[in-house]
């Protein structure tokens, strides 16, 4: 399979453009940062270039071939997707933080949409379609079902379990529908990984360019960096693993994949409903809570919104909008070349 492509700058700028959408979806509880890559065209390119980092360019990589390696590799694509990406982590996440914070259902909504345009883009767009593959999106719709119902587990600092959980949490960006960032909420690490961690290395980083390095006398910030590293080497290992495991069943199921791929994306709504109220754990009717302060969340409880509500109108609009404007992207991409 060859996918590598050659690209001028309005190209790549798109890419980046694209990576720093699967960057901020990746932080998003709920949405999958892989369905922005499934359904903006660069998901099987993504799973390709991961595919190639191998025990090969390795041994190119060791040797000082370095052109040899970065062509093999496809090194060019996942370096403008990865800087929209990390981009992304220091600027429209921090907008969507703020967002989340005071518009929390009409941040919910639109994201639902989305969501539902995916649904409708990847199904427009299958070939091959046959009846034996609705048993394979029953199987995907039943596993999203059944991770969105999961309870989440307490914080963990461990660096091996945070290892582990980049390793899993990862899997946002090469699974779409499976976001990992919520399966961080279950395994009761998503604060602490992509919130203290990450303002902890933001921070860091701006004291590095003042030329002020009196943080490395500071023990909290150190075991954040700690902390924010071994998540890092966890999520890289994870990349090249499932990058693996996708690229040779894909290559060989292609069909069953997709079918899974779109049952598990429908199944995940859940996750993402918008109408849904935080439930924390208690002790003795006082909320529990964590080594900041915050009371810890254990599970969402989902209710019908109540239409006579300005703000449930507000929302259905955003639905709408959301799904609308993945179908106007399905359309565009039909009539342009994709990168």
């Amino acid at each position: 399979m060859q996918l590598q492509k050659k690209r001028n700058l309005k190209d790549r700028l798109l890419l980046f453009l694209k990576g720093l959408a699967m960057g901020a979806a990746n932080k998003v509880p709920g949405v999958s940062g892989g369905i922005v890559a499934f359904v903006t065209g660069f998901y099987e390119e993504l799973i390709y270039s991961f595919n190639k980092i191998n025990y090969k360019s390795l041994k190119l990589l060791l040797s000082g071939r370095f052109k040899s390696f970065f062509q093999y590799t496809n090194a060019h694509f996942l370096v403008i997707v990865f800087s929209g990406s990390i981009f992304s982590y220091f600027t429209v996440s921090l907008l969507l933080d703020y967002l989340l914070k005071h518009y929390e259902l009409y941040v919910w909504s639109l994201f639902f949409g989305l969501i539902l345009g995916s649904i409708y883009y990847i199904a427009n767009n299958f070939k091959d379609y046959n009846p034996k593959c609705n048993w394979y999106v029953l199987i995907g719709i039943a596993l999203g079902v059944a991770i969105s119902f999961l309870p989440p587990a307490k914080e963990n600092d461990n660096l091996w379990f945070v290892f582990l959980c980049g390793m899993i949490g990862v899997s946002g960006m090469t699974l779409p529908g499976l976001s990992g960032s919520f399966i961080l909420i279950l395994l009761g690490n998503y604060v602490l990984l992509l919130v203290d961690s990450v303002n902890a290395l933001s921070k860091t980083l701006f004291d590095i360019i003042q030329g002020d390095f009196s943080f490395i006398h500071d023990p909290e910030r150190i075991r954040y960096l700690k902390i924010i590293g071994a998540f890092s080497a966890g999520s890289a290992f994870g990349l090249v693993v499932t990058s693996h495991i996708l690229e040779f069943v894909l290559k060989r199921w292609h069909n069953i994949v997709t079918a899974i791929i779109l049952g598990f994306i429908a199944g995940s709504l859940g996750n993402v409903w918008p109408w849904k109220k935080k439930i924390y754990m208690q002790q003795n009717g006082q909320f529990v809570l964590d080594s900041r302060g915050n009371p810890i969340l254990i599970n969402f409880k989902r209710y019908i919104p109540d239409f006579n509500s300005i703000d449930t109108w507000i929302s259905i609009l955003l639905i709408l909008a959301g799904f609308f404007l993945l179908v106007w992207i399905e359309r565009h991409a039909k009539k342009n070349k994709k990168i």
